[in-house]
């Protein structure tokens, strides 16, 4: 996991849900292809309503990545159907943090077993302190988000244990680098 995370930012509202992120219709590439997964990039966001969906997240119609690197959400990010392909499809787009009040339990629980994004937490407002477009960067050793645009900074929560799973790519890496590749499952 990198130190700071350094990008555009794409603002989105409350109660972002998985089919808004990855609507199910493209849920046909297989994950577990690195050349098919690559596709999934190319319809992130494409099932957000007009009217959250200000500025179009990619530059190109057929881009497979986004011109944004962090995202900043509101209240029960990532809500609705248990779908991993969600948090894949944002990483895919070249998302690299999720900064949201708070997400739905299972996709915070997939984005950092996974490996696929950085979901950290903020205080309620934070998004009223970006817009779309907006040059930002996240340092993870202070726990901050800067917009460089406009030249404040916020606190974001601090990732606690799930911190050692992210830096390993994913939970089944973090099992094979620390418990020499056995789970113990009661």
């Amino acid at each position: 996991m990198r130190e700071s995370i350094r990008g555009r930012v794409y603002v989105v509202g409350d109660d972002i849900d998985t089919d808004q992120i990855i609507p199910a219709k493209y849920l046909v590439y297989r994950v577990d292809d690195p050349e098919e997964s690559k596709l999934y990039g190319r319809y992130a966001f494409a099932g957000l309503p007009t009217e959250v969906k200000r500025i179009n997240p990619f530059k190109e119609e057929e881009s497979l990545t986004s011109e944004f690197t962090i995202v900043i959400g509101g209240k029960n990010f990532g809500c609705g159907s248990s779908r991993e392909h969600a948090p894949l499809a944002l990483k895919r787009a070249g998302i690299g943090a999720v900064v949201a009040e708070s997400y739905a339990r299972i996709f915070y629980r997939n984005s950092v077993d996974g490996g696929f994004i950085v979901p950290y937490e903020c205080a309620k407002g934070l998004s009223d302190g970006f817009s779309s477009g907006d040059e930002a960067e996240i340092c993870r050793k202070s726990n901050t988000i800067k917009n460089i645009t406009r030249g404040t900074e916020y606190p974001l929560k601090p990732l606690g244990d799930v911190e050692e799973i992210i830096e390993a790519g994913g939970i089944f890496e973090y099992a094979r680098r620390n418990r020499g590749g056995r789970i113990h499952v009661q």
